[in-house]
């Protein structure tokens, strides 16, 4: 079983856990640290991937970043638990299919656990409930190293996904566990399931570590 250093960044600029990312895949692919596991809630931001058309911004009163990832507009916020995974591909004998099916799976069984029925369809990225979207997956590949990951809509207010139409949908597509559980839920009520969840699925050891512990690996790996 491999082993993943697991970093909860709490709630983090979106600009500074991006350059984190990109620190973190080059050093990944320097083979100077082990895959690594990002969890963090970010302020308001929007963000367009790759396939982004810009006039799926309806509201320019956020931030908005050009990324990496694949698909097109979306929206990050509070409420919302995003995952960074920093994976080695080739060093777990895996392929960009395999990982986001995976990534699919890590957050279909998280939500069976709150008893909530998610699943993939067919052509649509991200995880759904009925015909509502509940998390979205956008990831990037360089050398092997995966970066971006997926955005679970916990008690996300998603008045705010009206600001764009994300990954082109309208905006009234989006949903979150608070809405199908029609109960307050928090991001820390749901870390522990996601993370045991993460483990299984990737077959993989999650150490759970602190940004500074992780520089002081990298400082010792020079």
């Amino acid at each position: 079983m491999s082993k993943t250093l697991l970093v909860d960044l709490q709630t983090r600029d979106y600009k500074e856990t991006l350059e984190l990312q990109h620190r973190l895949v080059e050093l990944r692919t320097q083979a100077r640290q082990p895959d690594v596991f990002l969890l963090v809630e970010h302020p308001h931001v929007i963000t367009m991937g790759k396939s982004a058309r810009t006039e799926n911004i309806l509201s320019r009163t956020l931030p908005v970043y050009e990324i990496e990832r694949g698909g097109d507009v979306t929206y990050h916020g509070h409420g919302q638990l995003v995952g960074y995974p920093i994976l080695n591909l080739s060093s777990r004998g895996s392929d960009i299919g395999t990982y986001l099916r995976n990534l699919e799976k890590t957050l279909i069984q998280t939500l069976t656990h709150f008893g909530i029925t998610a699943q993939r369809i067919q052509g649509r990225a991200g995880v759904w409930v009925g015909e509502k979207k509940i998390a979205s997956i956008g990831v990037a590949v360089r050398s092997s190293i995966t970066f971006h990951g997926f955005a679970l809509n916990v008690s996300t207010d998603l008045s705010y996904f009206a600001k764009v139409n994300p990954c082109g949908y309208h905006s009234s597509i989006m949903t979150s566990m608070k809405e199908q559980l029609g109960r307050e839920i928090s991001i820390a009520d749901v870390k522990g399931p996601l993370i045991h969840t993460f483990g299984q699925v990737f077959d993989t050891e999650l150490e759970v570590t602190s940004e500074e512990a992780l520089k002081d690996l990298q400082r010792a790996n020079c």
